[in-house]
């Protein structure tokens, strides 16, 4: 088995934090994730090989083997294993095995750190993470996706109001614990990407509407946008730039309480027309000397 340098897969010193780890882990994992990388057979190895690298650098007792045994580190593992299952039948009357090459074992790959590992206890993996990209038409009215971790593939389902930095724990689906430890769990951050049309803050969402000079001075109903479907409008005539009309429960709806809702709110952006005919300048500068 060829040795693998989980400190050069994680991009980091073999000084690296405990934290520096992790923070390593979470951006490789984003830039190799499945998802993100869909048919490329390189990126997906990356992956794998990235939480290969966390499963061992993360956990304080794997590393310090890693770091102690080197390329040798997971055979002398599996040796030891087997070498204290006798240990433990030497003391359960199977007066077979020779106690004396065992202590030699000990002395020998481990320095007598290890004469203790047989009160070690069953340790849950290592948790994952994995980075989840919806749209906010999504973050509205709730969606699902199927991701990929490893070899199994798992449905993420959102409900309305979903937002980013919001995390979900899938108990069991993140590393294998040693000995007979419970898997880790899996965490799925939300990321809601930006929008071309509205501005979210909180369950409130802002939205820039154009409308022309005659609009504003004189008033009329238009019709906007929003993520619940059309809405007609009244402009009060004459309404000034930079108005903000406030539509109460149009904005996003509050996560876990689908019947309430935040508010939409129209910046109104009132736009001037660059060129006039000359009937146009006229009857503006008639209006210009009646006031």
């Amino acid at each position: 088995m060829d040795f693998k340098d989980y400190y050069k897969i994680l991009e980091i010193d073999k000084k690296a934090t405990p934290e520096e780890v992790k923070k390593a882990y979470r951006t490789l994992a984003k830039k190799y994730h499945p998802d993100k990388n869909l048919g490329n057979k390189k990126a997906e190895e990356n992956f794998k090989l990235v939480n290969e690298a966390h499963e061992v650098l993360g956990d304080p007792e794997k590393r310090k083997q890693y770091d102690d045994l080197g390329e040798n580190w997971q055979q002398n593992q599996q040796a030891y294993n087997q070498q204290h299952n006798q240990y433990q039948r030497y003391y359960q009357g199977d007066q077979g095995q020779d106690f004396g090459d065992f202590s030699d074992f000990f002395e020998q790959f481990f320095s007598g750190r290890s004469r203790n590992a047989g009160q070690q206890r069953p340790k849950k993996g290592s948790d994952y993470e994995t980075e989840m990209e919806i749209s906010l038409e999504e973050a509205f009215s709730g969606t699902s996706r199927i991701i990929q971790e490893g070899q199994e593939k798992l449905r993420v389902t959102t409900k309305p109001g979903a937002y980013t930095d919001q995390q979900f724990r899938i108990k069991g689906k993140g590393a294998r614990g040693s000995g007979d430890g419970n898997r880790g769990d899996l965490f799925v951050r939300i990321k809601v990407r930006p929008d071309n049309k509205y501005v979210r803050k909180g369950n409130d969402l802002y939205q820039t509407v154009t409308i022309n000079l005659y609009d504003a001075v004189l008033g009329n109903d238009i019709v906007v946008d929003t993520l619940s479907g059309k809405l007609k409008i009244k402009i009060s005539p004459g309404t000034q730039n930079g108005k903000t009309i406030r539509i109460k429960g149009k904005g996003m709806p509050i996560y876990e309480r689908p019947e309430y809702f935040g508010d939409l709110y129209l910046l109104l952006n009132v736009q001037i027309p660059e060129k006039l005919s000359e009937k146009q300048r006229k009857i503006f500068e008639e209006l210009k000397e009646i006031s």
